[in-house]
């Protein structure tokens, strides 16, 4: 079968495409639209859809939209409640179930020739958590663990894998949602509600947890595979921050403290789970997935042996997740996603089209992956475009920017080129064969999705990637599935005795990850960047702005 599947509803609206359950193709549609998550979470605008993404995919294969055999909608209307049935105050909800219900005719209209009866409605979180138990590798028979902001009409899953099979075992009703309550702590310390959680879970490492007691009366586990998680008196707890204003040790004890409730709910239904269970193999898939702080405690103290997040966790996710539930309910077997590497890519002839189209000065070194070594050996910071952008919003060795670990100021630096807070850190990535050498946490973590311990004989060597609570969110790199990061990273370590090194997105604050040459290009001539990697071309900021200054004087030239 052919199915393309479609994350449309809430936010990070994404295609996939897969094929005889092969994963063939997914994006999300901000690589397109330049659009931060494709879209604020609002009910206004759930009924914009990810044309451009679904589009690409369907070119990629070289299919039409009347050759899809089915196309999985990540949201099934007729499960809904009304929002206030749900104790949820949104009074434009029932917005988004009308745009849900009519999404097979929008869907026609978007790619003409598609059959809307092909159009089929998917649990929300059954997609996601087939997006985690059927993308996995080695999980034929594994639990699965599903939490969010919320989905029809509730915010949680637990399931249970065996071969083609979910069946699922638990879900949490709304109001009670870990991912709401985060959302709303987000916004509550002044960042942007349902896409800046993750700077609460950094911001979570300067704080002591002083004020767990009373999170914990409203929002802690029941014992039954649920929890509580409502009505939290954020304003009582401290004074709200604005998004301008600095931000306070209370603030980031109020963020520490949450985060540890939310580890110790975690925890609990995960034990939970494996009682019910027994099973070697947790999957898991969800916004709260991302919290790469808890996944690596589930890793560390909970009863799976082993731990898998989908790197796409959040509801971008379910775009997959939804394409491989439907095969797999067709009988066709789902096999695990090859990578993250599932976007767009540009042969070398094409790359080196847009390069003379920018008229930029370019060279093709002989091994472009030693020429970016010899650059951050000598502290360069390079901007890193290679092969497939990556599904997800981790930048994982195809579309990063890099830099010298061993120089603190690099993080500092790294945050202005970026434009993003001083407490965020930057992430290591590392060959897989040295990490357990210098990181002790779950390993391999290819899709940097674990925070690991970093070891105190390496914390000053690599002081730029060390967070102030002394972890790391590593990503090992293994050189046969990313042949040219792991030479890069070995001619690195053979010119600085370091098998690290920095990498962090290439993009800029409140912009989505660079996709495609253009915003390439962009990046570079709009930020610090020394050197653009770009295929196998390099573009040399030294030597862009000296040809534009030779052109100038050219250009004054009374002659």
């Amino acid at each position: 079968m052919r199915i393309l599947g479609i994350n449309a509803l809430f936010h990070d609206p994404a295609a996939a495409l897969v094929i005889d359950g092969i994963t063939v193709a997914a994006a999300e549609e901000e690589r397109f639209s330049r659009r931060k998550h494709g879209k604020r979470p609002v009910p206004f605008s759930a009924w914009e859809l990810p044309e451009q993404a679904a589009r690409w995919c369907l070119d990629y294969a070289g299919l039409r939209p009347q050759d899809i055999d089915a196309v999985a909608y990540s949201f099934d209307p007729r499960l809904a409640r009304p929002a206030a049935q749900m104790g949820l105050h949104d009074p434009w909800d029932h917005l988004r179930l009308t745009y849900a219900r009519e999404a097979p005719g929008f869907l026609a209209q978007a790619l003409p020739g598609l059959d809307p009866d092909a159009v089929r409605f998917v649990p929300h979180h059954m997609a996601h958590a087939a997006s985690g138990a059927f993308a996995a590798p080695d999980a034929d028979t594994s639990s699965v663990l599903v939490l969010d902001g919320r989905g029809e009409a509730t915010s949680h899953l637990a399931a249970h894998r065996v071969q083609g099979k979910l069946e699922p075992l638990y879900g949490q009703e709304l109001p009670h949602s870990l991912g709401l309550v985060y959302e709303e702590l987000t916004e509550h310390l002044g960042f942007l509600r349902s896409s800046d959680e993750f700077k609460v879970m950094a911001l979570a490492s300067y704080g002591r947890p002083r004020m767990l007691a009373e999170l914990r009366r409203h929002i802690h586990p029941t014992g039954d595979g649920g929890f509580h998680a409502t009505g939290v008196p954020w304003h009582e707890l401290c004074a709200p921050r604005r998004p301008d204003e600095p931000w306070h040790q209370d603030h980031a004890d109020l963020a520490a403290s949450a985060q540890t409730c939310l580890e110790e709910t975690l925890l609990d239904l995960v034990r939970w789970l494996h009682g019910r269970t027994h099973d070697d193999v947790l999957t898991l898939a969800g916004g709260v997935a991302l919290n790469c702080v808890a996944n690596a405690r589930i890793a560390r103290e909970g009863p799976f042996g082993r731990v898998w997040v989908q790197p796409a966790a959040g509801d971008a996710g379910t775009a997959l997740g939804s394409a491989l539930l439907i095969g797999a309910d067709a009988g066709e077997e789902p096999l695990p996603m090859p990578g993250a590497a599932l976007g767009r890519d540009w042969t070398d002839a094409e790359l080196e089209t847009w390069l003379r189209a920018a008229a930029v000065p370019y060279e093709r070194p002989a091994d472009i992956a030693r020429t970016v070594a010899e650059a951050l050996a000598d502290n360069a910071v390079v901007a890193w475009f290679q092969g497939r952008a990556e599904y997800g919003p981790r930048a994982l060795g195809h579309r990063s920017l890099l830099a010298h670990p061993g120089h603190f100021a690099n993080l500092e630096r790294l945050n202005d080129v970026k434009g993003r807070e001083q407490f965020r850190p930057v992430a290591p990535m590392v060959l897989a064969d040295r990490a357990a050498d210098i990181f002790d946490g779950q390993l391999p973590s290819p899709y940097m999705l674990f925070v690991h311990d970093v070891a105190p004989e390496w914390r000053d060597r690599i002081p730029a990637v060390v967070h102030v609570d002394g972890t790391a969110r590593i990503q090992t790199v293994d050189p046969a599935a990313e042949p040219l990061v792991a030479r890069m990273l070995t001619e690195f370590e053979r010119l600085t005795g370091l098998p690290v090194v920095v990498n962090t997105s290439l993009n800029t604050a409140g912009r989505p990850m660079v996709d495609d040459p253009r915003d390439a290009l962009e990046c570079l001539g709009s930020t610090p960047v020394d050197l653009l990697a770009i295929g196998p071309f390099a573009v040399r900021r030294r030597n862009l702005f000296a040809a534009g200054q030779h052109a100038a004087h050219e250009a004054d030239d009374p002659r």
